[in-house]
């Protein structure tokens, strides 16, 4: 028989798990169901309740296509819009005095991914550095991304940013209840790689969130997507026109349609929008003028954005796993050009001269997944050191077996390392041809660096912070060193590239 752990939250007592080591509270609910009346709309208050609920096991997914949410092999989690809850992993040894707490937003483009994935339970990171690990699910896609607020009616207003808000209402719900399961809610640490980096700049640039939180780690962010108001309108028209309705229409076909209908329209939507504009992902954070007054990059070059301490990195071969499992970021020589004409001036001639090989198949890879993601990263490195103290890193180590299969430190794969999997089946199945010792010194200092973090808002000693005079980055490999402005040719020729306008 698994035995339990009563907590008491402010909405209910919560019902979970508790192992030989940790304790486990899944999909405990931070927001009212987003259902009927509440689609489309900023998260309510959670409904209280009477009795004992369980929180053993994990309940919906976010809206997404099923293979989104796979949470292992032929494992896939149930979807639906009651989706808003999270995760909190807790070593089971009581503490003399409450623990930093971690909280991890999920990638996946902000269309795909679930906190019930196995690796983001934290539990060997809750044990290591002796904290409180949270995950989280927010509203994805269709649901959380598009901006439909044009087609509000009286009696059926619509908001944007719902995924945005929707993790604001996350950390307002640990701030009110984390202390009730041993956690500091003054001291939280929020972090999440891919869309979920995204989401951790975000947050740091919405006012709502101002205390929610103090400090970040963002991993592999594509810090500036976030359409216009213009574009965010002019793509919710075409994703009305995908689903069959017309703008007049909209409200009630919004209303009445089936979830699974409404999904279909807008991946088909994004679909055809990331493969004929390169660069361009138009369903993410919104730069609404007022929940997210500005865009990200701004508010962070600008000293708006919340003047925390930061993490920010990226991977050296960003671009490699997209090309083979998902063909949408600008890695052929036709889309780079056709991007980098849009940007005028000298920018084509400027960046392709920085990449020596060009247009070889692993140039344009790498310029692609730089365009992505390092060249905006550097950016709110930038902007950030003028203004709270900011570290830089680049993720380059590869297990013998990721190297042979042409994928290199590869986008995600610092998942791995950061939450202490490298004695998983899977960590085990990447070094089985060599590379255990470099990957188990990598984890080592993936940890150590995040705790540390996590604990006193600065990594160890010997990472220094990133300013513009010298731009110290951190090379995790093994081992890991120090360099200065690490390519500083190609960082100079992505200057004033920026993702185009939605057409």
């Amino acid at each position: 028989m698994v035995a339990t752990i009563d907590i008491k939250t402010a909405d209910g007592v919560v019902r979970g798990s508790e192992g030989r080591r940790v304790s486990r509270w899944r999909s405990i609910p931070f927001a009212a169901p987003p259902v009927g009346d509440f689609r489309f709309r900023a998260p309510q208050p959670v409904r209280p309740w009477s009795g004992v609920r369980d929180a053993t096991e994990f309940g919906f997914a976010a809206m997404q296509h099923r293979r989104g949410a796979q949470i292992g092999p032929r494992q896939q989690q149930p979807t639906g819009e009651d989706c808003l809850t999270l995760n909190i992993t807790a070593p089971k040894t009581p503490s003399t005095k409450p623990r930093p707490v971690m909280v991890f937003i999920h990638g996946g483009g902000y269309f795909i991914g679930t906190s019930a994935l196995g690796l983001y339970s934290g539990a060997r990171l809750a044990l290591l550095g002796d904290v409180i690990v949270v995950s989280m699910n927010y509203r994805l896609g269709a649901f959380g991304y598009v901006d439909f607020s044009e087609f509000s009616t009286p009696a059926h207003p619509f908001e944007s940013n719902l995924g945005l808000r929707d993790q604001v209402a996350a950390l307002e719900w640990v701030q009110a209840n984390i202390a009730a399961f041993g956690g500091d809610p003054g001291n939280v640490t929020i972090f999440g790689e891919s869309a979920g980096a995204h989401a951790v700049l975000a947050l740091m640039a919405t006012p709502a969130a101002a205390g929610l939180f103090h400090r970040g780690i963002s991993q592999s962010p594509p810090a500036d997507w976030g359409p216009s108001q213009a574009d965010a309108k002019l793509f919710a028209r075409r994703c009305i026109d995908k689903l069959g309705a017309s703008t007049d229409d909209a409200a009630d076909a919004l209303l009445s349609a089936r979830p699974n209908d409404i999904r279909r329209a807008v991946d088909r939507a994004v679909n055809e929008v990331m493969h004929t504009q390169p660069g361009i992902f138009p369903a993410a954070p919104l730069i609404d003028g007022d929940f997210l007054p500005q865009s990200i990059v701004e508010a962070f070059t600008s000293g708006a954005a919340h003047r925390v301490p930061l993490i920010i990195g990226t991977n050296r071969d960003e671009g490699t796993l997209f090309v083979r499992f998902d063909d949408t970021l600008p890695t052929t020589p036709d889309r780079i050009r056709t991007l980098l004409r849009q940007a005028g001036g000298d920018a084509e001639s400027r960046v392709i001269a920085a990449y020596p090989g060009f247009p070889g198949r692993k140039v344009t890879v790498r310029m692609g997944g730089d365009f992505t993601f390092w060249r905006p990263a550097v950016e709110v490195m930038e902007g950030h050191s003028r203004y709270a103290p900011t570290y830089a890193y680049r993720y380059d180590f590869a297990p013998r077996a990721v190297q042979l299969a042409g994928f290199g430190a590869t986008h995600a794969l610092d998942l791995l390392p950061v939450f202490g999997a490298t004695n998983t089946p899977v960590g085990r199945a990447l070094t089985a041809a060599g590379g255990g010792r470099g990957f188990h010194s990598v984890t080592r200092q993936f940890q150590d660096n995040w705790l540390s973090f996590a604990r006193t808002g600065a990594p160890r000693s010997n990472w220094p912070a990133y300013t513009e005079d010298q731009r110290a980055t951190m090379i995790i490999d093994h081992p890991f060193r120090v360099e200065n402005d690490p390519d500083k040719a190609k960082r100079l020729a992505w200057q004033g590239v920026h993702i185009p306008a939605l057409v």
